[in-house]
């Protein structure tokens, strides 16, 4: 362990040991070697022991990391405005994706409710029984008399009106991870090893991946990331969403910049107790595994499935256009206590040196849908 870090408890630990048992499993039945993407599956999703499938705290203060929904409910009722015209123009619900503590939902729910645009619905799909509990805990809590609107989903519905919505989901996907060498582009995998585990090499077997690789032709000695599952994500939601909106806020770049050579090691991070580790072998089942998202890929995934592009630019430019500044102001600066924390909350929301520009939020339609004033001025479909 890292003596720099936080010390995990012992029952954190043992659980860790547990999960690094049920991977060194895994790798020993698959031959001794995994595609990374599978190793970065389990150790979110393992029934029980993935990072996502266990009851440790992930958000807020006390968890490894603090999503916007957190920060301030100005995050959630900021959305609700960007989303309401596209709710009263196709008559839809809302699905929400990975829908974490629950925060968003409940503030979502609560701005719709207060410009008379609540949805019929509002489903969640989150396949973790433990966030499932936190998330009705926090609507009950804060919407009561909403709760009820909610349902929750084991799978995309066959066929979906409205507006999907998704906050850091696609950071969350298992990637593969590509090594570009002399002899061309071969697939990082993972073997046991005596303290843990280890990065190893080996040809690209899937058609699909050697074939975005080697159309990336990057230099030997450059390392990063494809999203295969972020493709086939987009494509499951073009194929159920008849009408609306997919709109998806995450930390990324376009191509240009997420292959930059000066991002030669990738952005694969683990995030342990807000600190954000280069060793994705780190405490297994303790640790959030992400990597940024490359949205050029999101856009010609989405596109190949029959969306259109409705709009991409920074989580700044966004949240500014569809009205947080008069959202702010309807708390008054003369009372310091109540405004001070939402004014330093939005800073982090909308500065470029916190979250502003490097999250990025993309819009993908079907069928007629009302302009969304958050792509109004800066939208950045040019950059894809």
């Amino acid at each position: 362990m890292n003596p720099m870090l936080p010390a995990p408890t012992a029952d954190a630990l043992a659980h860790s040991r547990r999960m690094a048992d049920h991977l060194r499993s895994l790798i020993r039945e698959a031959g001794g070697w995994v595609p990374f993407s599978r190793f970065m599956d389990a150790a979110l999703y393992a029934p029980g022991l993935g990072y996502y499938a266990a009851g440790a705290t992930k958000f807020g203060a006390a968890g490894d990391f603090v999503t916007a929904p957190e920060l301030t409910p100005l995050f959630g009722r900021t959305l609700a405005h960007a989303i309401a015209p596209v709710l009263a123009g196709t008559g839809g619900e809302v699905l929400e994706l990975g829908a974490g503590s629950g925060r968003l939902a409940a503030d979502v729910l609560g701005e719709l409710e207060r410009h008379d645009a609540l949805p019929q619905r509002y489903a969640i799909l989150d396949l973790s029984a433990d966030l499932r509990e936190r998330q009705r805990e926090t609507l009950e809590r804060t919407v009561p008399h909403l709760a009820g609107r909610v349902a929750w989903l084991d799978a995309l519905p066959a066929r979906f009106t409205g507006v999907i919505l998704g906050n850091e989901v696609f950071d969350a996907l298992p990637v593969e991870v590509v090594h570009w060498t002399d002899a061309g582009p071969q697939a990082r995998g993972v073997v046991a090893a005596d303290d843990g585990f280890a990065w190893q090499d080996r040809a690209i077997a899937d058609p699909v991946l050697r074939a975005r690789a080697e159309a990336l032709d990057l230099v030997p000695d450059y390392v990063s990331e494809i999203n295969l599952a972020a493709d086939a994500l987009v494509a499951s939601l073009a194929a159920c969403l008849d009408r609306g909106l997919v709109l998806m806020i995450d930390y990324g770049f376009a191509a240009r910049e997420y292959y930059h050579p000066q991002r030669h090691m990738g952005t694969l991070r683990a995030h342990y107790r807000h600190h954000a580790l280069d060793d994705p072998f780190y405490l297994p089942g303790l640790c959030d595994l992400t990597a940024h998202v490359d949205f050029s890929a999101v856009a010609q995934a989405g596109m190949a499935a029959g969306l259109t592009l409705a709009g991409f630019t920074s989580q700044a430019g966004f949240l500014l256009n569809s009205g947080l500044t008069e959202l702010l102001m309807q708390t008054p600066p003369a009372d310091a206590a109540a405004y001070l924390p939402q004014a330093n909350a939005v800073q982090r929301l909308v500065s470029p040196a916190e979250m502003g520009e490097l999250f990025k939020v993309i819009g993908l339609s079907k069928g007629e849908v009302p302009p969304l004033a958050g792509f109004a001025r800066g939208n950045r479909l040019h950059t894809l």
